[in-house]
């Protein structure tokens, strides 16, 4: 069969499995290509290990310098009568077979990391590859849900605090500029995005890996945040999502202390705007988005994913004397995001940036191509005409 991109709104229904495999390629060729990763961790552990952040992250450990062994966790789903399957599965997939080719160990564990059963399987991957310990765990699942242990689930909310806000999402599907309004999150929707966003579920993991004695001297853990400039603040940093992320911060403190016992560390990463599977529902994060690509393009300094992570890496997280911190113990990767002259032209896009000239005034192409990239499509050296063989997809395991 052939395979188009289908978008519904701003959700992918399709992936390609080939172009996958060629994104998966071009991450591993671009860390091999950058400033290596020095004194890296040897035994890392990724909670959400199958696309953005903690793909990356996996990718800069493993082909960056640190030639680092991975267990990854992830939630995907394979090729069945319902369709091809998710682009994280494929990226598993191809991810290992590289890694593998290069001597390195990677494991891949399907399921619900909010599982017991799960978190079984990790313990005894640690122990069985591992030698029974982990050297960095990173902590990057985006999910909507997450079950409350009752039978019924928290659910996760993109909604103001207090009152509605307004603004701008690109319709991918129609490439049309489209004004949405929010109203303002119940206390409910507040907590259940705390529960499912915020620092808990973190907390739990490392005190699951500690009580079963599976982290090393010196560990460290990461979890991904967000802050953003004021621009975005009404619908992120004042709304249900910065709610949560002041909780991940807070877990982060809370964590360090737990883990000197361990001689290690645990920092909240406050990374760069991106185009996201979950940023493209932000309304009014879509116009700043393409207002920043193309003023970041422009300055030299834009990064995706991968650039973010290998430079996390190779010089905050590792290889330094003092890991670079702000006065609230922050990773700051979204440094050059925050740069003044940088966020004065994106205001001033965005003053002129309407309905009718956002393709032109934005970084629409260079947008809808990263959410393209996501799913395998819209890359160099990929044959979209060519017939895929579903059948031999399907023989293929993460």
């Amino acid at each position: 069969m052939i395979i188009e991109p289908i978008i519904s709104g701003v959700v992918a229904r399709s992936a390609h499995p080939e172009g996958c495999k060629k994104a998966v390629d071009n991450q591993i060729d671009y860390v091999k290509s950058a400033n290596p990763i020095k004194n890296g961790p040897k035994r890392v552990l990724i909670i959400g290990a199958s696309s953005g952040f903690g793909l990356a992250a996996r990718i800069a450990l493993t082909f960056g310098g640190a030639e680092a062994d991975t267990i990854g966790v992830s939630f995907e789903r394979g090729p069945s009568d319902k369709g091809i399957g998710s682009a994280g599965w494929y990226n598993n997939i191809f991810f290992k077979k590289r890694a593998e080719q290069a001597g390195r160990r990677a494991i891949n564990i399907v399921g619900d990391a909010f599982s017991k059963d799960v978190r079984e399987q990790v313990i005894e991957a640690i122990e069985t590859y591992f030698e029974g310990e982990v050297d960095l765990v990173i902590y990057s699942l985006a999910t909507g849900l997450r079950p409350d242990g009752n039978g019924g689930f928290w659910r996760s909310a993109i909604k103001p605090i207090g009152e509605s806000v307004s603004g701008a999402t690109i319709n991918l599907e129609t490439e049309q500029w489209e004004e949405a309004t929010l109203s303002p999150a119940t206390d409910e929707e507040i907590q259940g995005t705390l529960k499912v966003m915020g620092g808990e579920d973190w907390e739990s993991w490392i005190d699951t890996l500690i009580n079963s004695d599976s982290v090393a001297d010196g560990f460290k853990t990461i979890a991904f945040s967000y802050i953003g400039p004021a621009v975005t603040h009404p619908i992120y940093l004042d709304g249900t999502l910065g709610r949560a992320k002041v909780d991940l911060h807070q877990t982060s403190h809370a964590l360090n202390l737990e883990l000197s016992n361990f001689n290690g560390n645990a920092y909240a990463t406050v990374c760069k705007a991106l185009v996201t599977k979950a940023s493209v529902f932000i309304p009014g994060l879509s116009p700043y988005l393409l207002a920043l690509y193309k003023t970041m393009k422009a300055q030299g300094t834009h990064e995706e994913c991968i650039e973010q992570m290998q430079r996390l890496f190779s010089t905050k997280l590792y290889g330094q004397d003092k890991i670079p911190l702000d006065g609230e113990r922050l990773i700051r990767m979204d440094d050059w995001e925050l740069n003044p002259d940088t966020q004065n032209q994106v205001g001033k896009l965005l003053e002129q940036m309407n309905a009718e000239n956002f393709k032109t005034i934005g970084d629409f192409e260079g947008f809808q191509n990263t959410f393209l990239n996501l799913n395998g499509f819209a890359l160099d050296d990929v044959d979209y005409t060519k017939e895929i063989d579903v059948e031999r997809l399907q023989k293929l395991r993460p």
